[in-house]
């Protein structure tokens, strides 16, 4: 089993800060699974304005983190385009914080020519703070960036 470092993350992703929202990957089964973690600090230009008083993560940058997670599994050794189409079925279980550290675990359950579904969930502590599946594909045909 595969780690990624962040330098091996920029060379498969096309995010970059401050919306690359995934710091390393510490499990990769090429085209089948990753487990990967985002640090999330009080120092990311979300919590100027989510919420000042009661910063909380928001989920829909969970949700993107996964879709991050999902692209590094199928992107397998090296960059491809890779498109969010859809998402299904999430629900959001409790508030990631600054200070937490989010463990994004995605299983690929189906792939048929350029489409991808991925089931996801993010952790924190062992608990969940969300689930539900990725539907995306690559672009593999169109000039990268």
């Amino acid at each position: 089993m595969d780690s990624v470092d962040i330098l091996g993350i920029l060379k498969r992703l096309p995010h970059r800060y401050p919306f690359l929202l995934i710091d390393r990957v510490v499990e990769l089964e090429k085209g089948k699974r990753a487990v990967a973690i985002k640090n999330v600090t009080v120092n990311e230009p979300i919590f100027t304005g989510h919420f000042p008083a009661e910063p909380i993560f928001p989920g829909v940058l969970i949700v993107e983190a996964t879709a991050q997670v999902c692209g590094i599994v199928a992107s397998e050794d090296g960059f491809r385009k890779f498109y969010l189409v859809g998402v299904d079925g999430w629900r959001f279980r409790r508030p990631v914080r600054p200070g937490d550290q989010i463990r994004i675990e995605v299983h690929l359950e189906r792939h048929k020519g350029k489409m991808y579904k991925f089931r996801g969930a993010a952790t924190v502590d062992g608990e969940t703070a969300a689930e539900g599946e990725i539907l995306a594909v690559t672009a593999d045909d169109e000039p990268a960036a």
